[in-house]
């Protein structure tokens, strides 16, 4: 049979197709498909893929480090070894499990790499977003000084607990009470099956009921 030749001003015209594909056509193809292209050199891809995940992986990165900088500075490097590792990509998993497991480890590496800073000051998962302004678990009402100040004492002992938990569970509750992910995506990101992520989060509640007691 025989082979069908493509000349190069041809393939050139075809690589500057791609490159200027419409957010709108991005729009329309899976997350895996999209690294594929830039593995094969579309860097319009991978802008898309920025875009569309900046946000959520800095609220991810921002309920562990609580620091905007600190949270953007990590979020970029995410997306550096997204970059970096675009010819080696392989659409194994969903690309936003893949992405989420990179920032859990960049999370988790500067949380043992700034240890001794974070003993001497406060972390707060649960104070207004940066970026947002919104607490996604607490209420936004004023019910006065007193109930206020309890409301206050609940919300520091949630956050002393929640980072005092064992460092899988602290990341499962982060993805599952901050992310909204379910126990397969949780799963996929720490390298658990299903069943070991239900129960990973079951005593990580269990452990949160039980401190929490006088607060609930």
């Amino acid at each position: 049979m025989a082979t069908l030749a493509v000349s190069p001003a041809l393939l050139e015209d075809l690589r500057t197709a791609e490159q200027h594909r419409s957010p709108g056509e991005f729009a329309t193809m899976d997350d895996a498909a999209i690294m594929l292209q830039l593995r094969a050199g579309n860097m319009a891809g991978f802008d898309y893929l920025v875009q569309k995940y900046r946000k959520p992986i800095i609220h991810f990165m921002f309920r562990m480090v609580h620091n905007q900088a600190i949270a953007e500075e990590l979020a970029q490097e995410v997306f550096l070894r997204v970059y970096r590792s675009r010819e080696t990509y392989r659409a194994e998993a969903r690309f936003s499990t893949w992405l989420y497991r990179i920032a859990t480890n960049l999370g988790v590496n500067h949380a043992r790499d700034t240890r001794h800073e974070r003993n001497a000051s406060t972390i707060y998962l649960d104070q207004a977003d940066a970026e947002t302004g919104a607490t996604p678990d607490i209420a936004d009402t004023d019910p006065g000084a007193e109930n206020n100040l309890l409301r206050r004492e609940r919300l520091d002992a949630i956050r002393q607990h929640v980072l005092a938990l064992p460092e899988r569970q602290r990341m499962a509750v982060l993805m599952h009470k901050y992310e909204g992910m379910d126990y397969k995506q949780i799963g996929d990101v720490l390298k658990l099956s299903e069943s070991a992520t239900k129960s990973l989060l079951f005593r990580a509640y269990q452990t949160l009921r039980v401190k929490l007691k006088g607060f609930i």
